[in-house]
């Protein structure tokens, strides 16, 4: 079942015990980061505070924090039944034949239901105030004690390719400045930074339109932060997550669309050229990002509903709600590199990685030097270039142990044989680099090596125990009472 918005969704999750109502004063500026810091590490619920300090408007945070609420969120018993239906429509090819071709109609139909169905009227205009507003009406966190301020952290954020017109929605944190303007954290290789970069080069017009929806359906909030091709539709992938259209509709002072079905909506533009000291911000390397330049979103209009609720999520040091969400981003793109790298099995992101620090991948080695091919792969693929480490092991190691993984990969490598160091982007929040955006990453080839490697020497083979033994000490361990 698709549900229609973000309220439908905390009623899922109160059903399901996944949901704390919090039902007295607790202040932005800090607290509610401790309770969602704790709450998300010692496996506890989502929390919904009905009361924040300083705003009359409920604040959900924690909402995607666990596995079992991701698989709530996209209303499935496990993400890879998700991995399944992209593997099933990718793969599909036009047979020959009448009958055939007649018979792949419903699926070509079931692709089409997907994109964005444009309405009318909105839920998330049932308030427009185009004058006497400010956002600091509206109980944004400041997370960490050394933030430059208050930060909006769980936006999706609108913008059109000023060539093709074509919609993007993107997730960057937007720091309150005022009433009406917020920083707006394009980073260097997002879509919306490259937008206003198309448009400041052109020169033609001095602002550009920007929209910012808080609060949805959770995939239709979940589609922004999915790593997709550029210009590729996010509202078009939450109508395949949810398995039902987005609905959108037009916003009050431009020509954007935003869901219909949002909390919350922030009209306005930025001013090309206009830059302000962004940060610094707590971040999920769980360290501060340092203050910068970025440019300045200013608002024009606010619609909402009538009784708002805002979401948000804090970062830092992991595991946190953004840790969950990046396992299902995992789970879920995996069939679609395993298309384009065939030869990777599986895939993990440690927490302590966060995102784009290490990779462990375990591939099906045939030939000498693939797990080379498969790290210059990676690094040219997509938001993957930014990863720091690559660790490939053979196709028998577990990357979903850690424990497993680092065993075998620190026995198998002799250093200067097995590892390798590029030049390449890195991510903008990486603080080690030596340049913003510029630095060097490293890959770790733990496969068995060949002969063809230049290995002459014999391979050993790993400890296992006889199977028949392991079979009769299973019955004489339950014999014995012993745990396990």
């Amino acid at each position: 079942m698709a549900y229609q918005d973000l309220r439908e969704f905390i009623q899922a999750l109160d059903k399901q015990g996944e949901l704390k109502r919090i039902r007295f004063e607790v202040d932005p500026h800090l607290e509610i980061t401790e309770f969602a810091d704790r709450a998300v590490k010692t496996g506890g619920p989502a929390l919904l505070f009905e009361m924040p300090k300083g705003s009359n408007i409920p604040l959900l945070i924690n909402a995607f924090a666990s596995e079992r609420r991701m698989r709530i969120a996209l209303g499935v018993d496990d993400v890879r039944e998700i991995a399944a239906r992209i593997t099933e429509m990718l793969e599909m090819r036009m047979p020959q034949g009448l009958i055939n071709k007649l018979k792949m109609l419903p699926k070509l139909a079931d692709m089409a239901g997907f994109f964005p169905k444009m309405v009318t009227s909105a839920p998330c205009q049932e308030v427009v105030r185009r004058e006497g507003f400010s956002l600091e009406e509206f109980p944004v966190l400041t997370c960490w004690p050394g933030d430059g301020g208050p930060f909006i952290t769980l936006p999706m954020v609108f913008s059109k390719n000023p060539e093709t017109g074509k919609r993007n929605c993107g997730m960057y944190r937007m720091q309150v400045y005022d009433g009406q303007t917020t920083g707006m954290h394009w980073q260097t290789q997002k879509q919306g930074a490259e937008h206003y970069r198309r448009l400041l080069k052109e020169g033609k017009v001095e602002k550009m339109p920007v929209a910012v929806a808080l609060g949805a359906d959770p995939a239709t909030m979940y589609s922004a932060i999915l790593p997709l091709p550029p210009d590729l539709d996010e509202m078009m992938i939450a109508g395949f997550l949810r398995n039902k259209p987005v609905e959108m509709v037009k916003c009050i002072t431009s020509d954007l669309e935003v869901p219909a079905h949002a909390e919350i909506v922030l009209e306005g533009h930025v001013k090309l050229g206009e830059l302000r000291r962004e940060g610094p911000f707590g971040d999920h390397t769980g360290f501060y990002s340092l203050d910068d330049d970025y440019p300045v979103f200013h608002v024009d209009c606010i619609t909402m509903r009538k009784d708002p609720i805002y979401p948000t999520t804090i970062v830092g040091p992991p595991p946190m709600e953004d840790y969950y969400m990046g396992r299902a981003i995992e789970r879920i793109f995996l069939p679609l590199m395993r298309m384009q790298i065939p030869e990777i099995r599986d895939m993990a992101m440690p927490a302590e990685g966060v995102f784009h620090n290490l990779m462990l991948l375990s591939i099906r080695k045939s030939y000498p030097g693939q797990a080379r091919k498969v790290m210059h792969a990676i690094w040219g693929l997509g938001q993957a270039m930014f990863t720091k480490v690559i660790v490939v092991v053979d196709e028998d190691v577990d990357v979903q142990n850690y424990s497993e993984v680092a065993w075998r990969a620190l026995n198998n490598i002799d250093p200067e044989r097995d590892i390798e160091f590029v030049h390449g982007p890195v991510d903008t929040l990486d603080h080690a680099s030596r340049l913003q955006d510029f630095g060097s990453k490293m890959g770790i080839d733990a496969t068995k090596k060949w002969p063809q490697e230049g290995f002459s020497r014999r391979w050993p083979e790993v400890l296992k125990m006889d199977e028949d033994v392991r079979r009769r000490v299973d019955e004489m361990w339950k014999k014995a009472g012993l745990p396990g």
